[in-house]
C-alpha cells in the first residue's frame, strides 16, 4: 500500500502525479474514478487516440442479473450502481433498463425458478407466456414457456459512453489524458513513455488483451489467452423492446445460472439440439439503441492470437437464434465487426501486485462493463487505503 503521508507531499509537487493509470478502457477509467473520488491526482496514459478495444465493441449491457454468485454478483451490482450515478454527472443516456429472458424448452423454467430462489433473485420476476404477451407481443410466440424480467441492469451505448466518461473525468475531476502514447517501463515514481518520462507515485496497469506490454511476466502466471467474438447491428425492427433480451443459451453460459444443479438437464437438451451453438459459445443478447437498430451477438473462440475475419456461418447462428428466440425473423443486418478481450479458465478477473506501488488489473471474462467500477475501486483501495467488496 502507498503510503499516505508520501502520496500527499507527491500531490504538492508539480508535475509528479499520485497516480498513473495505464490503460484507458472501462477498467482504467474506473480506476481513474475511483482515484479521484480520494482527491489523488491522476493521469491516464493510452496507445491509442480514442477507446477502441473491447469497451467499445460490446453491448453497453451492464449485467447484473445472471452473474456468478458471490464476489463477482456483488461486484456488478456495486458497478451498475456507479453507472448510474456517472451517467446522471456524464449525461450519458441509460437507453435500457432490465432484463427479458425468454425461454423455449420446458427444462428452463426450473432454472428460472431455482434462481429466483436464491438472493440474485432479487429485482426478478417471472412471467408466464400470456402475462409476456400482453407486455410485449412482438417477441412472444408459441414456442416460450416462461420469461424471467429483471429491473436492475442497465444498457449505455458503449462507443459513446466510454468517451463522455473520459471527457467527464477531466471536466469534474481534472484527470489528464496522455492519447498515442505507449508505456515503455512503470518503474515508479518514473514511467518511460514514447513521449518522455512521466512520473507517478503509482501504477496501475489496465492492458486489456495486451499481455506482452507491461509486466508479462506477471500476466503470464495466470494462463490468459484472448477470447474472439462476433457481433451484428439490425435495422430498427419497428418496435422497441422492453428489456435487454437474452434465451435458454444464456442459462448455461452466465454461471449464476449454470452454476444451479437445475441447469443440468437444461445443458444436456441443449447439446442435443443446439450442439453447435454451444460448440461456437454462442448465446443471444439482443439490445436497443436510441435510433432503433439492434445490437445481437455473440460468439466465444479462444486463440493467443485470434484471427481478425468474422465466419459467416457463426454469424448466421447467431442470427438463428434470434429469430427462434423472438419468433420473427432478424431485420437487415447493416454492421458487422469482431472483437477480443483477455481471458482465462478459471477466474472472471485478477489484480497482481508486482511491487508495492504497481497493479495490474485485467478483466478475464467480457464483463468490464458489468464489474469495471467496482474493480477500480478494489485497486485503488488496495493501493491508497479503503474497504473492498
Amino acid at each position: 500500500m502507498v503510503n499516505e503521508q508520501v502520496m500527499n507531499s507527491r500531490s504538492a509537487v508539480s508535475g509528479i502525479f499520485d497516480l498513473a493509470v495505464v490503460g484507458a478502457g472501462i477498467v482504467g477509467l474506473s480506476c481513474a474514478r475511483a482515484a479521484a473520488l480520494k482527491g489523488l491526482r491522476v493521469v491516464v496514459i493510452d496507445r491509442d487516440a480514442q477507446a477502441n478495444g473491447a469497451s467499445v465493441r460490446n453491448f453497453g449491457f451492464v449485467t447484473v442479473t445472471g452473474q456468478e454468485r458471490g464476489v463477482a454478483w456483488n461486484r456488478a451490482r456495486r458497478t451498475c450502481a456507479i453507472w448510474q450515478e456517472v451517467a446522471a454527472e456524464a449525461g450519458i443516456p441509460i437507453l435500457q433498463r432490465g432484463l427479458w429472458l425468454t425461454t423455449r424448452r420446458p427444462e428452463a423454467v426450473p432454472v428460472l425458478e431455482a434462481f429466483l430462489d436464491t438472493e440474485m433473485g432479487e429485482g426478478c420476476a417471472i412471467l408466464t407466456r400470456a402475462e409476456a404477451s400482453a407486455r410485449c407481443g412482438e417477441i412472444v410466440n408459441d414456442e416460450v414457456q416462461a420469461v424471467l424480467t429483471s429491473s436492475v441492469d442497465v444498457r449505455v451505448e458503449s462507443r459513446e459512453a466510454v468517451p463522455r466518461i473520459a471527457a467527464w473525468l477531466t471536466a469534474r475531476f481534472g484527470v489528464e489524458f496522455l492519447r498515442q502514447t505507449t508505456v515503455l517501463s512503470a518503474q515508479p515514481p518514473r514511467l518511460e513513455t514514447s513521449r518522455g518520462d512521466v512520473q507517478a507515485g503509482a501504477v496501475i496497469v489496465c492492458p486489456g488483451d495486451d499481455h506482452g506490454g507491461l509486466f508479462p511476466e506477471r500476466i503470464a502466471l495466470y494462463n490468459v489467452t484472448r477470447c474472439k467474438l462476433q457481433m451484428l447491428r439490425l435495422a430498427d425492427p419497428g418496435f422497441r423492446l422492453p428489456h435487454a433480451v437474452m434465451s435458454d443459451l444464456g442459462l448455461v453460459r452466465y454461471a449464476g445460472y449454470a452454476a444451479l444443479p437445475a441447469a443440468a438437464a437444461l445443458r444436456a437438451r441443449l447439446e442435443t439440439e443446439q450442439g453447435e451453438h454451444l460448440r461456437h459459445g454462442i448465446h443471444l443478447i439482443v439490445v436497443q439503441s436510441a435510433d432503433g437498430t439492434l445490437v445481437v451477438g455473440d460468439s466465444h473462440h479462444y486463440a493467443p492470437t485470434p484471427d481478425p475475419f468474422a465466419d459467416e456461418r457463426i454469424d448466421q447462428l447467431i442470427l438463428d437464434e434470434f429469430a427462434r428466440a423472438l419468433g420473427r425473423p432478424a431485420p437487415p443486418v447493416i454492421a458487422r465487426w469482431t472483437g477480443t478481450y483477455s481471458s482465462t479458465a478459471d477466474r472472471m478477473m485478477f489484480i497482481d501486485a508486482p511491487a508495492s506501488d504497481v497493479r495490474i488489473a485485467i478483466v478475464t471474462s467480457g464483463s468490464g462493463a458489468s464489474s469495471g467500477f467496482a474493480i477500480g475501486e478494489d485497486v485503488v483501495n488496495d493501493l491508497f487505503g479503503g474497504s473492498s467488496i
